[in-house]
This record gives structure tokens, sequence and C-alpha cells, in this order.
């Protein structure tokens, strides 16, 4: 997590996001070294049962230096860090464990060793953070695979992967359904961001941002048609490309929670707004 949020509003906002009908969470052991998964953990207490998690393992991690260092995915690694996981969770399973090395040339391996998990009960479902097609298709071979997350917004992401996933019959996870934030209107040329930000190297006057926040002052109008936010427009778009999407915007407190599930009021876009937005973006139609 960012040094500059505070743990009491995150619990408060997860709490709140659950209390309006969430139902799933996504984390990762890396996220904050271990510091996200606690977090949860605390925000959940006496309501796990309605609540699906999804956390990640791959880069080690060390709690008391918060740091994390290299990539591993062998068979007692991913043991120890379910273990890991799992305490920080004060859970006794995992729904949803996916594979974060988005590259690795693994996948089998790993895949096996995710269904022993599977047959011990610790984890009750797999998936792979990937972009790669080729790499959804190698999991989706697992019987308990049933999840790819990948990068997908407005702005783009690989909609081959997405076909994996419909054909397959998983659920496409997406990350980065804001752009990180772009999407949600609230930056501007003149916008920059502090050190400890991933951001903070975005050049809002010139850089691919720049390209994007050009963009959005096109897609506007249809992205708040019928009184949506510009954010719930673009989690609608996600809702209306494909039955497979499973947005996941991020948040800092309770006010973005209320607007990123305030889009769950509105009906996803239309097929002929899809293509305008296309048309727009200058892409052929892919999500037709």
């Amino acid at each position: 997590g960012r040094p500059d949020i505070d743990d009491q509003e995150s619990i408060k906002a997860i709490q709140r996001a659950l209390a309006l009908g969430a139902t799933f969470l996504d984390t990762a052991d890396v996220y904050g070294c271990g510091h996200s998964e606690r977090l949860i953990a605390r925000a959940i207490e006496g309501h796990r049962g309605q609540v699906v998690i999804a956390t990640k393992f791959g880069f080690p991690i060390d709690e008391a230096t918060r740091t994390t260092t290299g990539q591993r995915c062998e068979r007692d690694y991913i043991f120890s860090a379910c273990e890991a996981s799992l305490n920080r969770l004060k859970t006794e399973y995992i729904d949803l464990y996916l594979f974060h090395l988005w590259n690795s040339d693994k996948g089998e391996e790993v895949r096996e060793v995710l269904e022993e998990l599977v047959l011990s009960g610790k984890i009750r479902n797999y998936g792979w953070s990937t972009d790669n097609p080729d790499k959804a298709r190698i999991f989706a071979e697992g019987k308990h695979c049933v999840a790819i997350q990948q990068r997908l917004n407005v702005f783009g992401g690989n909609f081959e992967t997405l076909r994996v996933c419909e054909t397959q019959n998983l659920a496409s996870i997406n990350r980065g359904p804001l752009a990180m934030g772009l999407l949600t209107g609230k930056f501007s040329s003149e916008t920059s961001f502090p050190k400890n930000d991933v951001r903070h190297n975005w050049d809002m006057k010139e850089g691919p941002q720049a390209e994007q926040l050009k963009k959005l002052t096109m897609l506007r109008d249809i992205l708040t048609s019928n009184g949506r936010t510009l954010a719930q427009g673009a989690i609608c778009w996600l809702w209306a490309i494909s039955p497979s999407t499973i947005p996941i915007p991020g948040f800092t407190n309770t006010k973005q929670v209320e607007e990123n599930l305030g889009a769950l009021e509105f009906d996803p876009l239309s097929a002929e707004q899809l293509q305008e937005i296309d048309l727009i973006l200058g892409r052929d139609t892919p999500a037709l």
C-alpha cells in the first residue's frame, strides 16, 4: 500500500464496499509486502463467507523490511507463499489463487502445483495474471482454472486474451479498468504525482498519458451518457464488450467505492456506443 493512505480509511472503504454488495476482493502478497492482505483480514472479520478473495504469488517478500526480491515459482515456494497468505488473511482457504508472474515459461508446472493445492483444500480455484493469450490457454487446461487477470480498459488491452476467456469459460478479471485513474477524469495536463506514486514519471503534457487525455475528451459524452460519471462509463464499457469481464477498480476511500459501485445502477453501453468509441479511437471493433 501507499504510505500516504490511512489504514482506517482503507478498512472503512472495504467495509462500505461489502455493505453496498461487493463480493470480490483482489489483492496480492506483494502489495505492501503483506500489508494489503492483513488489512483485508481486519476489514472482513466475521464476514469471510460473503467474500471471494483473490490473492497472488510469485514475488518473494520480506514483510519485516517491506521488500521484495526476484521471482519464484517452484513447488516449495508456492506452498509456503500460500501458507503465508492464509495466515495474513486469517482464513483457511483462498478462493482464487493467481500466478503473478505474467511472462513465466513455467505455466504447466505451476498449474499442476495449483491443482495439488486445490486437492489439499488450501485454495478453491486458480488463475494467471497475464495478458498473453498463449499462457492463458496453458492454464485453461487445468480443471480448477477459472480466471485470467488481464489489463483491459476503454483505451485497450489484449482482446485475444479476452476471447480465450470467453471460449474456455473463464472470468476475465480486468485490472486497470480506470487506466490508473485516467478514466476518472480527475487528471489534467497540469497534474503531477509524488515520488512514492507509481505514476510519478507520467508526462501529462506530451507522454502517452497526455494522448489518452486527449482521447478521453472525445469519449466523454458517450461514457457519461444517461447520467453516468466517467468512471462509471468506463466500467459499463467493460461489461458491454463481453459477458466474461469482471472489472476491479482500485479505491482509497469510501467516496470512490460508492462511485465505482454506482455503475451497477446503469446498463452496459450499447453496441452502437461501442462502435462509436472504436471509431473515435481509430481501431477495428474488437468488442463485437
